[in-house]
């Protein structure tokens, strides 16, 4: 059953995961990736959620509508992508643990949904990691290589939504990246050693 899609409908597109520890970065990555080339309407919200952890519950309590972008253990071959919608993102920390980080964000879906405002829709399309002890590391070139991918995979969820995106014309000024002070993917990650 298509899900049904209402203008009004608050959407949040959210990338989390540590950039300082190699592929556990491809969902800010991904979501820095997103915002760099795509405009969005007004009712939907870009963030970097970083490692917050239960200070995006709020985030999650306003949205009705939810994209999440992460590094995600299956035990598949690096870089590779698995999108999961809906009941099939665990909610509960007694899950089986998928995502590296997750104990902190099933924390966040289950506070949002013992206060009743669990976004209606889940999205969680994570990626395979192949390296994830290399601090300060850059993203393996698998996985980077998956971030075209993958926000390609939310334009098409997007669409589906009803919602157009569109690419666009002129490049960020910096003033407007979702990372500042030189952590953004170009910055952090092709500096000279």
């Amino acid at each position: 059953m298509k899900p049904t899609f209402s203008q009004d409908d608050r959407i949040l597109v959210l990338g989390i995961g540590n950039i300082l520890w190699a592929d556990e970065g491809f969902g800010v990555r991904a979501v820095e990736e997103f915002h760099r080339r795509y405009a969005v309407p007004d009712n939907v919200t870009i963030l970097d959620g970083g490692t917050q952890g239960l200070y995006l519950v709020n985030y999650l309590e306003e949205a009705d509508r939810l994209i999440v972008f992460d590094a995600i253990d299956y035990g598949l071959e690096p870089g590779q992508l698995k999108l999961v919608r809906d009941d099939e993102v665990p909610r509960f920390t007694g899950a089986k643990k998928m995502s590296l980080h997750q104990t902190g964000f099933q924390e966040v879906i289950s506070a949002a949904d013992l206060l009743g405002r669990c976004p209606k829709h889940l999205v969680l399309i994570g990626c395979q990691p192949l390296d994830l002890e290399d601090w300060g590391g850059p993203l393996t070139p698998p996985v980077r290589d998956q971030i075209a991918p993958a926000i390609n995979l939310a334009c098409a969820i997007l669409a589906e939504w009803g919602l157009t995106v569109s690419q666009r014309a002129e490049p960020l000024a910096d003033i407007e990246r979702l990372l500042a002070n030189d952590i953004d993917h170009l910055h952090y990650e092709t500096r000279p050693a």
